[in-house]
């Protein structure tokens, strides 16, 4: 199944923040809320067969990662607060570097991307970045792991991980820059599509 990895580079990790002010208090918390909105959501249905992992980096406590796995995923719904209280109860738990579930279809732990992507094995990443090759001329395959920044670019030591890896292809989905919750909606139409075919 694909997966999505979304570094937050600022986002709080401080499981009291306000559900009230998800742009302000929390590093932008609301983008990486879009994503998994857009990994999951369909009319009148959601996305079994994806994960997305969001790594937060911010204060008080990183690094934090949560893991939304589709095919065990439950409470999920359209809003962001909703699925910011679901991000609440994540990072209650107590983490360690093993994945703690959290609620049905969600889990914690202490990973940065790193750790993330040794999880994640020797699967192809595709850096989703404005300077890369065309997208129209990659093969998509639902194996794919696809990583993107949040409101802010990845690091130079991120990417410097990323191209350090044999598997990774920097890809663009067009000339213009995109909000990531965009580029996830239409990576995620791409592979639709190519698995048709």
């Amino acid at each position: 199944m694909p997966a999505f990895v979304m570094v937050g580079r600022k986002v709080c990790t401080d499981p009291k923040f306000s559900l009230n002010d998800l742009t302000g208090s929390t590093g932008r918390l609301d983008v990486l809320l879009r994503c998994v909105n857009s990994a999951f959501m369909l009319s009148n249905d959601i996305r079994r067969n994806v994960e997305i992992y969001l790594v937060l980096l911010g204060e008080p406590d990183p690094p934090r990662a949560i893991l939304f796995r589709g095919k065990e995923l439950k409470y999920l719904n359209p809003d962001e607060r909703s699925t910011a209280a679901l991000v609440k109860n994540a990072l209650m738990k107590d983490a360690g570097a093993d994945w703690v579930n959290s609620t049905p279809g969600i889990f914690t732990a202490r990973k940065d991307l790193a750790g993330i992507l040794e999880e994640l094995g020797g699967r192809r990443i595709i850096y989703l970045k404005e300077e890369g090759d065309k997208i129209s001329g990659i093969n998509l395959d639902e194996s794919d792991v696809f990583v993107l920044g949040g409101k802010e670019d990845l690091s130079p030591v991120e990417e410097a991980l990323l191209d350090g890896r044999p598997e990774t292809r920097r890809v663009t989905l067009g000339p213009r820059s995109l909000h990531a919750d965009h580029c996830i909606t239409i990576a995620l139409n791409l592979l639709d599509n190519s698995l048709k075919e």
